[in-house]
């Protein structure tokens, strides 16, 4: 409850009402100046046509505004630095390579085209933070169950006594270890049962491998969304399909590896959301156990919800046209996708996999870099996360 007696509480208040007054006047002033597509303050060349043409412009986006106030400076620097690398280095050399590297009939959104480049280096990149950080964290968290030393806090004579509060609500309320193991392995049962059924390309093994990989990913994709605000999880989606579709081969690999990407998505996704909402509980004084039951009950409507939705547009609306008013254009890149992973990685453009794996080296060193001199302020290891957002988006959003 607000105490209006607290200045402080009344000084948030009033920070909240007057910047959301000129966030909101902001946009209805932007709107007069909106004539389509690409005009109004929303696509100002403020560096010039030809930076404007590689995306490199400002927006003046409130929304960027506050995501950058929120993520560490580091985590700006290192967007800005992967904005400026990508877009303003890289894919315009990649895109002059076009009819060696790649053909030049096909167009750029093509998975075998400069969007190959795109998507796997930031996977690359992302991939190789998360997995690092994973097995960072999963080690030293075995090393002290080992030692039998259960404190994982700093000193609490260190810590505000409002923080020291938090967490004792949050470690009150935590919820047992074997709960969740034995959550998790229960709706995997049920998933190798159901999932078959409905899609019998789809094969229970294949299930099985989405399960026993969707923790680490949902890890990868939680650590990156807490760095940078971003949900990643359709990155690791495309994992998912161009790995199914290769298993699956030539016969059901198309369905196969678009079911699997459906599966891997939604289960990294999820994580992360419930991720921020455990932090929203914790800086609330809220019990993770009834975070955990709202996230469960929202789930559970959105089940019933989503697939009446779905039917409804693809039998009251020309679902899909692409000349009509609802074109879903990312079912086309998916699919598009899918057919690429059934293909084979080698059908990737020329030069992509060495790439990923150059991007990849780097990320591993630059984090063995920032652990082996700490004391020397080597922080760019930290922020790999931030330039594999950057890789795939646009130059604005980093400006």
């Amino acid at each position: 409850v607000l105490n209006n007696s607290d200045p402080f509480c009344r000084k948030q208040v009033n920070g909240f009402l007057k910047f959301f007054s000129i966030s909101f006047l902001w946009g209805f002033f932007q709107w007069f100046y909106s004539g389509g597509e690409q005009c109004g303050f929303s696509h100002f060349p403020t560096f010039g046509l030809k930076a404007w043409k590689q995306t490199f412009y400002l927006d003046f986006s409130m929304t960027y505004i506050g995501a950058g106030m929120i993520c560490s400076h580091l985590v700006n620097l290192s967007l800005l630095l992967g904005s400026v690398l990508s877009w303003g280095i890289m894919w315009p050399l990649i895109s002059e390579r076009k009819g060696d590297w790649f053909p030049k009939t096909l167009p750029e959104s093509s998975m075998k085209s400069l969007n190959g480049y795109k998507v796997f280096i930031a996977i690359a990149l992302i991939l190789g933070d998360g997995l690092y950080n994973f097995l960072k964290i999963l080690y030293f968290t075995t090393r002290s169950m080992l030692k039998k030393n259960p404190k994982t806090f700093s000193d609490d004579e260190n810590q505000p006594l409002d923080y020291l509060q938090q967490n004792e609500v949050f470690i009150r309320d935590s919820i047992p270890l074997w709960v969740a193991c034995t959550a998790y392995a229960f709706f995997s049962i049920i998933s190798v049962i159901v999932i078959p059924l409905m899609f019998p390309d789809l094969k229970w093994y294949y299930v099985v491998v989405a399960y026993i990989l969707a923790p680490s990913l949902s890890f990868c994709n939680a650590y990156g969304a807490g760095l940078t605000d971003m949900n990643m999880a359709y990155n690791y989606g495309k994992v998912a399909l161009f790995v199914l579709a290769t298993l699956a081969g030539k016969d059901s690999g198309i369905v196969a590896g678009l079911v699997g990407c459906g599966l891997i998505k939604s289960i990294v996704s999820i994580s992360s959301d419930l991720m921020h909402d455990f932090k929203t509980g914790h800086l609330t004084l809220s019990s993770p156990r009834s975070m955990l039951v709202s996230q469960a009950i929202g789930t559970a409507i959105g089940c019933v919800v989503a697939p009446l939705t779905f039917f409804l547009f693809y039998r009251a609306f020309d679902l899909g046209n692409p000349d009509g008013e609802y074109k879903a254009p990312y079912a086309l890149i998916y699919r598009n996708m899918a057919i690429l992973g059934v293909q084979g990685f080698s059908a990737l453009p020329l030069h992509c996999l060495q790439l990923c794996y150059g991007f990849f080296a780097f990320c591993h060193s630059s984090q063995l870099a920032e652990r082996s001199f700490p004391k020397q302020g080597w922080k760019m290891g930290s922020t790999s996360n931030g330039y594999g957002c950057a890789f795939p988006s646009w130059g604005l959003l980093c400006n």
